[in-house]
């Protein structure tokens, strides 16, 4: 059976969340993006997307994140500038199940619209290969690419070069202090840090990284400082993106899990493993019938 018929067969496709290990601004561009280093760490922690292809109509979204409208989910925008992109003439009806938190920089919207590009690119059989994917995903989100490569990455520019990374394995304490940052606003902060020096993958394994956007968010959002400083007691505690989510790495899941037992009850917590490469690969390999 062909490839695109065993792929037919699947109905729910993972969407994975990242930590940003550390994110340092470089610059601003004259169109106003902010150019930035980063290590983008895949999670275990994944959203659910399940997708029906139609025989042709719209793409529709049949269920999703309350207070998201469809037309501004991300989600459904990847699959509508799919279609547009290749003359596709099949529609699709989306149902998503968010287990990543919103407006927490784990990248779960730039996530779904990468998982939806990937899969319907199978399921519509359109055969573009991931570079043309990622071009279409990076006019949605600057994160959006590394998800569609699907491998843990270390990101320059404004987030779309990308160098595959083999990371440490490690298991993170990730913690929702309840409240949403919007990117926007800590990107614009006058007070933002913008001219980090430029350093070298090595530069990433030893002492000095650390994420620029931090300090903004600290002062916007004190449950947050508060959430780095409870995590800071057991091991280096960092903010992942502009936030709010904030995490720390252990070497083992029961060292994970003996700190997330203890996270106060008024913040959301995930012990989630890294990973290498994302289950949304992963999966499609096995469809496919390649090797994983």
């Amino acid at each position: 059976m062909s490839a695109h018929g065993v792929a037919r067969r699947a109905t729910r496709w993972p969407a994975p969340a990242k930590l940003n290990l550390f994110l340092h601004i470089t610059g601003r561009r004259a169109d106003g993006y902010h150019e930035l280093q980063t290590a983008f760490q895949l999670l275990d922690l994944t959203d659910s997307i399940g997708i029906e292809p139609t025989d042709g109509g719209p793409v529709t979204r049949l269920d999703g994140p309350p207070g998201v409208p469809p037309d501004e989910d991300l989600a459904v925008r990847a699959a509508r500038a799919l279609k547009s992109a290749t003359g596709a003439r099949r529609g699709a009806r989306l149902r998503i199940r968010k287990a990543i938190p919103m407006g927490g920089g784990l990248g779960g919207g730039s996530s779904d619209a990468a998982t939806v590009l990937v899969a319907l690119n199978e399921l519509w059989g359109t055969d573009l290969d991931l570079a043309q994917l990622a071009s279409i995903g990076a006019d949605l989100g600057a994160d959006v690419p590394v998800f569609v490569h699907g491998r843990s990455a270390w990101a320059e520019g404004i987030g779309e070069r990308l160098i595959p990374l083999e990371l440490p394995k490690s298991w993170f304490v990730v913690i929702h202090p309840g409240v949403a940052v919007p990117t926007r606003e800590v990107f614009q902060a006058p007070e933002l840090t913008r001219n980090s020096p430029v350093i070298t993958i090595r530069g990433l394994f030893e002492a000095g990284t650390r994420n620029d956007c931090e300090a903004v968010v600290r002062a916007r959002f004190p449950v947050v400082g508060d959430a780095l400083d409870w995590l800071g007691r057991f091991a280096a505690a960092r903010l992942t993106g502009t936030g709010s989510c904030v995490f720390a790495a252990f070497g083992s899941e029961a060292a994970a899990e003996r700190v997330a037992v203890q996270v106060p009850p008024q913040w959301r917590s995930w012990v989630a493993r890294g990973l290498d490469r994302s289950p949304l690969h992963e999966q499609l390999a096995r469809l496919r019938g390649d090797s994983v």
